[in-house]
C-alpha cells in the first residue's frame, strides 16, 4: 500500500462523511435561519425557541434520508472490504 492509495481511501472516506452529514446540516441550517428571521422580526430573544424545531427537523431529515444514507454507507463499507485483498498485496 503506497501513499497514493492511502490518500485515495482518505478522500473517499471524507466524501462519504460529507455526503452523509449534508442532509442533516442543511436542514438544521435552513430551520435555524427561518427561526432566526422570525426572532428578529418579532424581537423574541429566547435561546431555547430554536431547539425543539431544529430537533424535529433533524429527526424528519433522518427519517426521510435515512435509507439513502444507510445504503450509501453500506455500499462504501462493502466496497472497502472487497478491496482489502488488492490493498494488501
Amino acid at each position: 500500500m503506497n501513499a497514493d492509495t492511502v490518500i485515495d481511501l482518505s478522500q473517499q472516506a471524507l466524501y462519504v462523511i460529507t455526503v452523509l452529514a449534508a442532509p442533516m446540516l442543511l436542514s438544521a441550517l435552513a430551520i435555524g435561519l427561518l427561526i432566526g428571521m422570525f426572532q428578529a422580526a418579532t424581537s423574541i430573544n429566547e435561546m431555547t425557541l430554536s431547539f425543539i424545531p431544529k430537533l424535529l427537523v433533524l429527526v424528519l431529515a433522518i427519517m426521510i434520508a435515512g435509507p439513502w444514507m444507510l445504503d450509501l454507507l453500506l455500499n462504501y463499507t462493502r466496497n472497502l472490504y472487497l478491496s482489502i485483498p488488492s490493498l494488501i498485496g
